[in-house]
């Protein structure tokens, strides 16, 4: 079959692209598990599957069948058995730790924590587990709520993410497992945490509470087993991501701040890795000059496993005790998402997409698995990383995806997709978890190209450019977005008359600022996006993101935040606009989305509103994403191609 007889993958075959997650590879070396994360489209529902890759018998399986799922599996310290999360109970299930030996024998639940295990690591010595869950309701609450009814004291109430131990006692069941609670839910909210390879320290990132408004006031804390002390390390800085202790037990590392914790209040925070000794209390930042921010995974005995990205590239790579970044990957076109390595540094695994490929796992760098087999019988768009000069002389790149047999003597309509974050970026790879939103394929197949800008504020460019957009949001991404259509339409690629915008979350945010502040497109959707940052400050449960990016609350700077609301504009909005909406997306709540809607009926301008039941950022029901995808075909085909609005509706 030649190229002319196949066709582009449908929206329901980009979302059946699984997604592999929690990569783990055992101690030996010998074993690796991962999820697969696929639609179930009879169920209408995402089923996660862990799989087990056997070096010795060279076979990759599902471990998890027969209507069993799993999630997070850990290998043991002696490589033979495998602990995983499974959601359990009726109604609202949770997430609970199970255990079994690789040959499926002996299947043990460890934990009935009443809210779920949020995460875990096994003990060292392979006797128990360690994991953290919500603090058990204090019994003044429930005394409170047994006398006058329930009600919660905003700001004042939680219930924290502790660190419990269960040991495992025998594989009677459930009630010889015994969890204890090592550190009081008063005190802080557990995010991270990692043990010593001895089993004597615990290291835990915490901030106060759960609540958004204490993201950036972060400290570390060290737990002896042995005699219980929790001490409290001292520093300035915000931390975040990972922990990692070092083999011996003495230093750990993890991202912090470059400045003082007072500063990223009111600024965008960049990072970088410090490690701190934990005899000298000596504090050092080895890689301050390295202007990338890096993610530690393990610290290994033959040096700390590291993740970063660089521009469209995402690498690893090996910090030695001498200071030296040994490189793991290659250094162009690699995307390597997930890594797991041995404690010994001998053996590695990881997901890595070549360009135009969705990921594979490897193993000691020989591809074990074959899912872009899917695209075997299909077109594939070609993506590329393009970069053009926006109007302050501030270089942006970007994907640009075109199809099989692209001619660039013809002027082609042109789509922006533009991602969120904004501390994110796009790639030129194919993969469902990077855009379950928009069909990328069915709008090649329909005749357009598209464009995906790494606009000022995007990851892997630098601290510099992540600053960009700081007391710039809104004007300064439009301008990224329309000098790259502009570079299109210069080199004779784009009609500029069919040009349409599209983008979820901070991407929305980014449309919906088109849709009003500009008539240079002909069709926008905006995915969950900010209409009115002050709509947003009192509504969101991260207000800390917005004073970060706009540098004060809305009281103290009204102007700011009206310069960069979508709603300013909104008397000069001609574009039709397709508004879809999460109905619990708590980042970027719905009032946002009846806002823009309810002033764009106002102005005239045609525009749908369509919330998604139950929704928040994202759904469980692959059905959900699949309509998503198809009402921006038809809305775009309609408003730029001239097509009829039947399908719209997805009866």
């Amino acid at each position: 079959m030649n190229w002319n007889e196949k066709a582009y993958l449908s929206i329901e075959e980009l979302l059946s692209i699984p997604t592999i997650s929690g990569l783990n590879i055992s101690e030996d070396g010998n074993n690796v598990a991962f999820v697969k994360n696929t639609a179930d489209w009879e169920a209408n529902t995402y089923r996660n599957h862990i799989w087990i890759y056997e070096k010795n018998k060279g076979e990759c399986y599902a471990f998890t069948t027969n209507g069993l799922e799993g999630t997070c599996p850990i290998w043991s310290p002696n490589s033979k058995h495998i602990a995983y999360l499974r959601s359990v109970g009726e109604g609202d299930k949770k997430n609970q730790i199970f255990v079994e030996s690789i040959d499926g024998d002996g299947r043990v639940q460890m934990t009935d924590e009443k809210e779920g295990v949020n995460q875990f690591k096994w003990d060292p010595t392979g006797k128990g587990f360690y994991y953290v869950a919500q603090s058990q309701e204090s019994e003044e609450i429930k005394k409170r709520r047994e006398t006058y009814g329930d009600f919660h004291n905003v700001g004042r109430e939680y219930q924290n993410d502790c660190l419990w131990y269960v040991e495992i006692k025998d594989s009677t069941g459930l009630g010889e497992n015994v969890p204890h609670q090592l550190t009081d839910g008063r005190d802080f909210h557990i995010h991270e945490f990692n043990v010593s390879d001895n089993g004597e320290k615990v290291v835990l990132m915490a901030k106060p509470s759960p609540d958004g408004e204490d993201d950036q006031n972060g400290n570390l804390y060290i737990l002896d087993r042995q005699s219980g002390e929790l001490r409290k390390l001292s520093g300035d800085k915000v931390v975040g991501g990972n922990v990692c202790i070092s083999p011996h037990g003495n230093k750990i590392c993890y991202s912090a701040s470059i400045r003082e914790k007072e500063y990223y209040k009111t600024h965008i925070m960049d990072s970088t890795l410090e490690i701190y000794d934990l005899t000298s209390g000596e504090r050092i930042q080895p890689l301050i000059d390295f202007d990338r921010t890096v993610i530690p995974i393990r610290w290994t005995a033959k040096g700390i496993l590291l993740m970063w990205q660089d521009q469209t590239n995402y690498l690893i790579g090996l910090l030695t005790e001498d200071g030296k970044l040994n490189m793991l990957s290659e250094t162009t076109e690699c995307y390597i998402m997930e890594a797991s390595i041995t404690g010994d540094g001998n053996h590695l695994a990881y997901r890595k997409a070549g360009p135009n490929e969705t990921f594979e796992v490897y193993v000691d760098d020989e591809n074990i698995t074959n899912e872009n087999g899917l695209f075997e019988g299909k077109l594939k768009s070609n993506r590329e990383i393009i970069s053009w000069i926006s109007s302050d002389n501030l270089e942006i790149e970007g994907v640009l995806t075109t199809p099989i047999d692209v001619d660039w003597n013809k002027r082609y309509p042109l789509l922006v997709f533009i991602h969120g974050g904004p501390a994110w970026a796009s790639f030129p790879i194919h993969s469902s978890c990077f855009n379950e939103k928009y069909p990328i394929e069915s709008f090649i197949e329909k005749g357009f190209i598209v464009l995906e800008p790494n606009y000022r504020g995007s990851s892997g460019y630098g601290n510099e450019f992540l600053k960009a957009n700081y007391r710039n949001l809104g004007i300064g991404d439009y301008k990224d977005v329309i000098s790259g259509v502009d570079a299109l339409v210069d080199r004779g690629i784009v009609d500029k008359n069919r040009v349409g915008v599209m983008g979820w979350s901070q991407g929305g945010f980014i449309s919906a600022f088109c849709s009003t502040y500009s008539n240079r497109f002909k069709a926008i959707s905006v995915g969950g996006g900010i209409s009115n940052w002050i709509t947003n400050y009192v509504n969101t449960d991260l207000p800390s993101f917005i004073r970060m990016h706009v540098g004060d609350t809305p009281w103290n700077d009204p102007e700011i935040y009206a310069k960069a609301s979508p709603m300013t504009y909104i008397q000069s909005a001609c574009t039709p606009t397709l508004i879809q909406h999460g109905e619990k997306d708590a980042r970027v709540p719905l009032a946002n989305a009846n806002e823009l809607y309810k002033g764009l009926r106002d102005m005239g301008v045609d525009t749908e509103l369509v919330t998604f039941k139950g929704m928040g950022y994202s759904s469980e029901k692959p059905g959900i994403h699949r309509a998503i995808m198809q009402q921006n075909l038809v809305w775009f085909s309609h408003y730029i191609l001239g097509e009829s609005m039947d399908g719209f509706r997805v009866l």
